[in-house]
């Protein structure tokens, strides 16, 4: 028998495994006793499903909800079980898992005729426990591509079909459960029995999967309303119609006959529209609104859209000046600390929020203002003569993470504000039952950026990605709701216009460091989709703020 020496990171010990074993058979040896909830793991720091064969000496980590990866291979399996149940119940109808809202994924079964009663919804998760008690292999085979557009086009999935078809790959992974097949982006469970936490409860004109916590994988994340975000969505699901483009397939194929151009225009021209309607908003409050303040996780493009919602405020009428909330934080030793022992500049703690009440009722009662100024360098507050007033024509535009949080405003008079939130809410998805996380199209601007403006390295942009979502979940996201209106900041186009910047500073992302596996999978997410030429991409658009080219100065 010849064997093959592993190290399992997750016990610190080394292993001599038969060569040919999968890591199926690996995790039961590593934990002879408690395996049952390992998800995946990673290979030399590549994620891999547990159908992976041992043939060379490697370094592994099993891992679970709990983590990042994890918690992305339990969402997908969950979403093919969810489908399992649609095909064994209603043969004939189509899932379409749309995003990520309320702490779950929101789904639909796209069939116009069909109405999704209760009744069926109860159903559905019946049929699904069942599947999970069952405990059934969820495998992985690699069959030529053309073999897989026949099956998808067999089932009717013409969605699936397309994106083959235009990825430009000889062989196809498919996913089976019981027979039926699927195609996912990113790795599954192992079996269905590793998926004990879920829910499936009726949402708006469709249902809600729901997700485990992270942190208590016993236990479901809670609904939180999220009325707002869902009706952008949908807006957005509407504009992609009105574009003729739902999914990366339809891109793509846009993009080989040649509608790149089309396709850009209309969705920039969507944007100015959106920005429009909400300075007519704003113009129509004008008597009364002064602030508007401007919040937003990481790389939504809240400093572009500030600058041509000013625009559209001008052509209102209204002369907008501007007012950063970075001028307001509190000497740096008066910042609060984080777990780690550092200085936790995202924490509304770190603003010194009476002297921004002082100085906004200031302004608001006609008085003019010396603004203060905060040094980096030195972590010290500084004055240098810099002055504001107002007038009745004036509105004041404050951008900065905690503008939704009503800590922040509390004792600013409530009619005096109006709330923005904008995100890059991406509304395309890859296929019916593969969505694309805001949060990674958000990532691929920022590591564009990081690089081109502020010299730092993809690694350097995954290392602090976590750190920067949890801020997010903290500080912004359960504020959201507080807005008076939201902005989409995501273009259909824009991940083909990203492409050929982001794939180089991925590829340099090399093995030793454990964010491979994340530019690995982003690399892999990059092959889906065509290059969009940027040529015709404005000099005011969005994305200009991560790609280059913007005419406005930053």
């Amino acid at each position: 028998m010849r064997t093959v020496n592993i190290t399992c990171e997750n016990t610190q010990q080394d292993y001599e495994i038969e060569l040919g074993t999968t890591l199926r058979d690996v995790k039961k040896i590593v934990f002879p006793e408690n395996h049952h909830h390992l998800l995946g793991a990673l290979v030399n720091n590549q994620l891999q499903d547990l159908q992976f064969v041992v043939m060379n000496p490697l370094r592994v980590n099993f891992i679970d909800v709990t983590t990042l990866d994890g918690y992305s291979i339990y969402s997908r399996s969950l979403i093919f079980i969810l489908y399992k149940a649609v095909s064994e119940l209603f043969p004939k109808k189509t899932l379409r898992a749309e995003h990520f809202i309320s702490n779950g994924i929101f789904c639909r079964i796209a069939n116009k005729d069909f109405l999704l009663t209760p009744e069926i919804i109860t159903a559905l998760r019946l049929k699904m426990q069942e599947i999970i008690d069952q405990d059934y292999p969820i495998t992985r085979e690699e069959i030529p591509t053309d073999e897989a557009v026949q099956i998808f086009r067999g089932k009717g999935l013409k969605d699936k079909a397309e994106l083959m078809e235009t990825r430009g790959k000889l062989y196809t992974s498919l996913y089976y459960l019981n027979n039926l097949p699927d195609y996912f982006y990113g790795t599954l469970a192992p079996s269905t029995g590793c998926l004990k936490t879920f829910g499936l409860i009726s949402y708006k004109d469709g249902m809600l999967l729901q997700l485990p916590d992270r942190t208590r994988p016993n236990e479901l994340l809670p609904q939180i309303p999220q009325d707002k975000l869902f009706q952008v969505f949908s807006e957005y699901k509407r504009w992609g119609k009105i574009l003729e483009v739902t999914d990366i397939g339809h891109l793509n194929k846009m993009i080989e006959q040649k509608f790149a151009g089309p396709v850009i225009k209309i969705s920039e021209a969507l944007h100015e529209k959106k920005i429009s309607l909400i300075a007519d908003k704003i113009k129509a409050k004008q008597k009364k609104v002064k602030v508007i303040l401007i919040a937003g996780p990481s790389s939504s493009g809240k400093t572009t859209f500030g600058k041509r919602l000013s625009i559209q405020l001008m052509v209102n009428g209204i002369k907008p000046v501007n007012l950063s909330l970075d001028n307001y934080f509190v000497n740096r030793e008066f910042t609060p600390l984080d777990e780690k022992g550092e200085y936790d500049y995202e924490a509304l703690e770190a603003l010194d929020i009476p002297t921004f009440t002082d100085n906004i009722n200031r302004l608001l009662q006609g008085e003019e203002v010396e603004i203060p100024k905060f040094s980096f360098e030195t972590g010290q507050r500084y004055y240098d003569g810099e002055k504001l007033k107002i007038s009745r024509h004036n509105v004041i535009i404050v951008e900065g993470i905690h503008g939704l949080n009503p800590r922040l405003t509390e004792f600013l008079p409530a009619d005096s504000l109006f709330k923005i939130f904008v995100s890059a809410l991406t509304a395309i998805s890859i296929d019916d039952h593969n969505l694309i996380n805001p949060a990674d199209n958000r990532l691929i601007r920022r590591m564009v950026r990081d690089y081109k403006y502020r010299n730092y390295s993809a690694l350097d942009t995954l290392k602090r990605w976590e750190s920067v979502l949890l801020g997010e979940q903290k500080h912004i996201v359960p504020y959201q709701e507080e807005a008076d209106a939201i902005f989409n900041s995501a273009l259909i186009y824009e991940l083909g216009a990203l492409k050929t910047q982001a794939e180089p500073l991925l590829r340099d992302v090399t093995q030793q460091h454990p964010e491979h596996s994340k530019a690995l999978r982003l690399l892999k997410f990059f092959s889906y989709i065509r290059s969009v030429p940027t040529r015709e991409v404005p000099p005011t658009s969005i994305i200009r703020e991560f790609l280059g080219g913007s005419s406005f100065k930053y």
